[in-house]
């Protein structure tokens, strides 16, 4: 890979959807390949929107409406871009990234009701010119996704018996999340070039071949294009 020509991609998909281990799985395939590898997630993956991350995901800007919480999520992008991402990307690194623009498109933009001149003047200037290589949407039923959700939660070690600890997206009716997921696959529709449809309901080992496959593809293509063609006369 050229220095200054890093990769970044994104990941996209419901609640449970297996986001977070394909990251992790795909991260470990490319550093033993020698490649340097940044893993973020979103809201969050620097201080600034850390801080951010706690109070949207506790609920506590709810009260302010769906267009406060956009503007926040903005600014956390914002902050995540210039403080973690662009920096990345510039030392020639590849930055895979749990959610990013396409999830405020979808959970403020189509079942927050906000407008989507809006939603897309406020990822214009939160993203700064950033944009993801290609984005990987996990593909699940979303029964299926919030039922891994309950499962990974009340089987967790580390809280007393019967606590849960879902945030307010993980909370939301059926019928939200399923609006969610056919706005996703109408992203990944008008969007074909960057955007990767994977099936989240196959074995995690199919996925993961799939999802490396996919961004070696990228790679490839990348180094392809960094390499001169014919001799310079």
């Amino acid at each position: 890979m050229a220095v200054g020509s890093g990769l970044f991609v994104t990941f996209e998909g419901g609640e449970g959807a297996g986001k977070s281990t394909q990251i992790r799985l795909l991260a470990a395939a490319l550093r033993a390949r020698g490649l340097e590898v940044l893993t973020t997630r979103e809201p969050g993956g620097s201080p600034g929107a850390e801080a951010v991350r706690h109070v949207l995901l506790s609920g506590a800007a709810e009260e302010h409406g769906t267009r406060m919480e956009a503007v926040l999520f903005a600014a956390a992008r914002s902050d995540h871009v210039e403080g973690v991402i662009r920096p990345a990307l510039q030392r020639g690194c590849v930055v895979l990234c749990d959610r990013f623009m396409d999830s405020s498109r979808v959970y403020q933009g189509v079942t927050g009701n906000l407008d989507r001149a809006f939603i897309e003047a406020l990822q214009r200037v939160a993203v700064n010119g950033v944009y993801p290589d290609c984005t990987i949407i996990f593909d699940l039923s979303p029964a299926i996704g919030l039922e891994r959700v309950r499962r990974r939660s009340v089987g967790s070690t580390d809280k007393p018996v019967g606590v849960t600890d879902f945030d307010r997206y993980e909370k939301e009716e059926l019928e939200t999340q399923e609006k969610r997921r056919e706005a996703f696959l109408d992203i990944a529709a008008n969007e074909p070039e960057r955007c990767c449809v994977v099936d989240a309901s196959a074995a995690e080992g199919e996925i993961a071949a799939e999802v490396l496959w996919l961004v070696e593809a990228r790679l490839d293509a990348r180094l392809a294009s960094a390499v001169p063609t014919g001799n310079p006369q």
